[in-house]
């Protein structure tokens, strides 16, 4: 089965096992959706993650983090820039996610990086996903 958006993919994969209360999700990996698990692990959204080899394919172990109260430290997860409409941003332009308590993980010419690092860098770019 292919998939046309492999990072809306993912970000669903682990939409889902928040509200299922999984420990664990297991994604297709790929330098983009490491990238932006790298980004979770930084700004403390996920326990861990790990690039497992299984039956012969690479995939990206997502370890999911919960606070005391059994309650999902990701409340949400969006694709913004879809295939079929690319969104773009200026570095002046790019918006902050719930008054800049939420993240928002921006595409750019000097790698993937979160929009607060984008604007400190006067860098835009593509706005794949916000995370809150």
């Amino acid at each position: 089965m292919s998939v046309s958006d492999p990072i809306a993919d993912m970000l669903t994969k682990v939409r889902n096992a928040v509200q299922a209360r999984h420990e664990k999700v297991d994604v297709p990996t790929s330098k983009l959706k490491l990238e932006i698990v790298k980004i979770l692990k930084t700004e403390g959204y996920i326990k861990n993650f790990k690039k497992i080899q299984e039956d012969g394919k690479n995939i990206i172990r997502i370890f999911l983090k919960y606070d005391e109260s059994n309650d999902s430290v990701i409340h949400g997860l969006e694709k913004i820039s879809k295939p079929g409409r690319r969104v773009y941003s200026a570095c002046k332009d790019l918006p902050r996610i719930y008054n800049g308590y939420g993240t928002l993980i921006v595409s750019t010419s000097t790698g993937v990086t979160t929009g607060k690092k984008a604007s400190e860098k006067n860098v835009g770019g593509e706005l794949v996903c916000k995370v809150w």
